[in-house]
């Protein structure tokens, strides 16, 4: 991290109501948690007495998770902490990153706070970009805030120039398990960073993990902080992990939820297609701050997208279980 340029870089917008009297679209985290977990996270305190382990099990359950080798994956609290831990390898002061726009607007932050220079082009535009002119290329998938995901075979040719160009991929998959497409971990010239809070809807465990091989594996399990993860967030990590059947139940859910809202919705505001658990919609020549007062009459919480790079008419809305996106579209589009 560059001491001289930290105290010149600003905090980053989040979704997230800490309103208890509203139902909350404005964090795209699952309302649904795995049976379990309570449990699981009881049982642990027990062994947090100690400092933790290697974390073996819960190395060996994001391996099989994302299909690549337990050895690969670095533990992490969280996905911006495998993300800072990306950058932190990889970006030098003065090197020039790429990044999506509009995207999570972290990944700026985090270059900055490295001394580096984040340059943005459009999110859909950034796969036929040069990876030589950079340091290093963030790509999101599927996007945050407009839930498109990049094709598969695109992102790998990508990712094959950007290992002739000897510039890091950086792919941010925290909504590819919403999806059924595969990950990049494991691929020579990647570092992949996962996070536990969108799927298993846990923010405050702080579980993530970054998977990288060779060199960039390397880097980065020099650069990781020994016990950076506590040992029931390891315990509730793994466990989560492990429970394919509630990933396949939320996939479904939210691919239909998702498709019924879109329609929906689409008939007051121009709405994105989405393959993440989240839509984004242009309000038009209505205010934005007038769409977000009405959702709060109605008992919702929505996010102002005002604040990602280059929308001034959006909102962002989480996809949520059925009764709950109903009190959203009463709230929106039955006026």
């Amino acid at each position: 991290m560059d001491p001289d340029r930290v105290a010149a870089v600003d905090r980053v917008p989040h979704g997230g109501s800490g309103d208890a009297d509203l139902v909350d679209f404005s964090a795209n985290t699952n309302p649904v948690r795995p049976a379990g977990v309570a449990d699981v996270y009881e049982a642990a305190l027990a062994d947090a007495t100690r400092y933790a382990d290697d974390f073996a099990a819960y190395r060996a359950a994001a391996a099989d998770y994302v299909d690549c080798d337990p050895g690969d994956v670095v533990p992490t609290s969280g996905g911006l902490a495998a993300l800072r831990l990306a950058f932190g390898v990889t970006v030098a002061p003065g090197d020039r990153v790429l990044v999506p726009e509009p995207s999570f607007g972290e990944y700026a932050r985090e270059i900055r706070l490295q001394g580096g220079d984040p340059v943005g082009v459009a999110h859909e535009d950034l796969l036929a970009a040069d990876p030589e002119e950079y340091a290093a290329v963030v790509v999101c998938t599927p996007n945050n805030p407009t839930g498109d995901l990049v094709d598969p075979d695109t992102l790998r040719g990508f990712l094959d120039d950007c290992c002739a160009a000897n510039t890091p991929l950086i792919a941010d998959e925290a909504f590819l398990d919403f999806t059924t497409a595969p990950s990049l971990a494991g691929e020579p010239g990647a570092i992949v960073a996962r996070s536990l809070t969108k799927m298993f809807g846990l923010p405050g465990i702080r579980a993530g993990f970054a998977v990288a091989v060779g060199d960039l594996g390397e880097r980065l399990r020099a650069a990781s902080p020994p016990w950076a993860l506590s040992t029931p967030a390891a315990a509730v990590g793994e466990h989560c992990l492990r429970q394919e059947s509630f990933v396949e139940r939320t996939r479904d859910r939210v691919d239909r939820e998702r498709a019924r809202m879109r329609e929906a919705l689409s008939a007051a505001y121009d709405v994105d297609p989405s393959d993440a658990p989240f839509l984004l919609l242009d309000v038009g020549d209505e205010s934005v701050d007038t769409v977000i007062d009405r959702a709060r009459e109605g008992g919702v919480a929505i996010r102002d997208a005002r604040t990602f790079s280059g929308l001034d008419s959006h909102v962002r809305v989480a996809v949520r279980r059925p009764h709950e996106n109903d009190l959203l579209l009463d709230a929106l589009v039955d006026r």
